[in-house]
């Protein structure tokens, strides 16, 4: 297993972190507790040292089965993370009740490292009106925590806002070789890499996406190396960047925890013509874009309620990614009735404000053909 030192916290945690929001679940939406735990068992054998869960994944159950299940081992040979839902916080005694209820769920007297959950702006503002940080250096003297970090979720703006406001211990963003660009992105990468905050990497392959692409597309991949998946092409290019200490992976069966061991128990580093060939995808999955929408919003609100950004972004994933008709359909339908491509009665009020100069009506026409006929 490749582990990654954390100078600063004097601690190498495995650089595959196994992210428990991913369980395989029964046919009632529970956790397949029999399933997840063999796969947690063969993660930890073969070397993996960071467990990550969070107060609300699986609907709450995540906590509680983690902390069934790593109750059998040392407790000083694993890394626990887990997460405060700022979010739920009316006050700032919740933060300590939700808190000392996580040590409970997970049976343990600490949490290795600890993250405020999902921080945007709105979020941090609660962190500072409630004066959370205080609150969870209070824990950390008492032996309850031993480092802080945050989890992100918003432009980088506000990222440099939150890594500047303190010595952070850690932090953890959303990375992929096709979200170099998207929130904190490749510039959160580099100021974290300048201040010294080790990265914590979430979404490495995209909830899957990455290790699904169009085969024409990643030809030049399986030239260069053809008994590797896609999957480890995604988990490697992350790795490449030496602030990253770890990557979280949300596998969801015994096939991915084999894969990704197979890519961290056999490590090989990145090379630039590794870095050639995934510009060479990126570019390849980009140009299958169905339209150039940028998600602006100039267009909206649609007088008729659709929303045309949201029709755009998975139309263009869908084709991007290569995503089946089966699949597409239930994505198309996580958008409401009302805001449906179909919904559009080609007023035109859109167009007008379109800086991309998009065909929006034409564009929702498709849509409509494509999945609503």
């Amino acid at each position: 297993m490749e582990y990654r030192k954390m100078n600063d916290l004097g601690v190498s945690p495995s650089l595959l972190g196994f992210g428990c929001m991913r369980f395989p679940t029964l046919e009632n939406g529970q956790i397949n507790e029999e399933e997840a735990e063999k796969m947690l068992d063969l993660a930890i054998r073969k070397g993996v040292t960071y467990i990550d869960t969070a107060y609300p994944y699986h609907e709450g159950n995540s906590e509680p089965f983690v902390g069934k299940v790593l109750k059998k081992y040392d407790r000083d040979k694993f890394f626990l993370a887990t997460k405060l839902p700022i979010w739920q916080l009316k006050k700032p005694e919740d933060a300590d009740e939700i808190f000392e209820s996580q040590l409970k769920r997970l049976q343990v007297d600490r949490i290795d490292f600890y993250l405020l959950h999902a921080l945007d702006k709105e979020k941090w503002e609660t962190v500072k009106a409630f004066n959370i940080l205080d609150i969870l250096e209070k824990k950390r003297s008492e032996g309850k925590i031993r480092f802080i970090g945050f989890s992100f979720h918003d432009n980088y703006e506000v990222f440099e806002e939150i890594a500047t406001y303190r010595a952070w211990d850690f932090c953890q963003i959303q990375y992929n070789f096709m979200d170099r660009n998207i929130q904190a992105g490749d510039k959160g990468v580099s100021l974290c890499e300048k201040l010294g905050i080790p990265l914590v990497i979430m979404e490495p392959i995209k909830g899957g996406a990455l290790s699904r692409l169009p085969q024409d597309v990643v030809e030049n991949l399986n030239k260069r190396a053809p008994h590797a998946s896609l999957a480890s092409w995604a988990l490697r290019f992350v790795a490449a960047h030496e602030g990253v200490k770890v990557i979280l992976s949300g596998m969801s069966s015994m096939e991915h925890v084999e894969d990704n061991l197979n890519t961290f128990n056999n490590y090989v580093p990145f090379e630039e013509e590794d870095f050639r060939l995934i510009d060479e995808v990126v570019s390849a999955v980009r140009a299958r874009q169905k339209n150039g929408c940028t998600g602006c919003e100039y267009c909206m609100p649609c007088p008729f309620g659709v929303n045309i950004p949201g029709n755009f972004r998975m139309w263009n994933k869908i084709s991007m990614y290569g995503i089946d008709q089966k699949e597409a359909i239930k994505m198309m339908e996580q958008l409401n009735e009302q805001e449906r491509a179909d919904q559009c009665r080609k007023c035109g009020k859109c167009e007008a404000m379109c800086p991309q100069h998009l065909s929006i009506r034409e564009d929702l026409s498709k849509i409509v053909q494509e999945y609503w006929k």
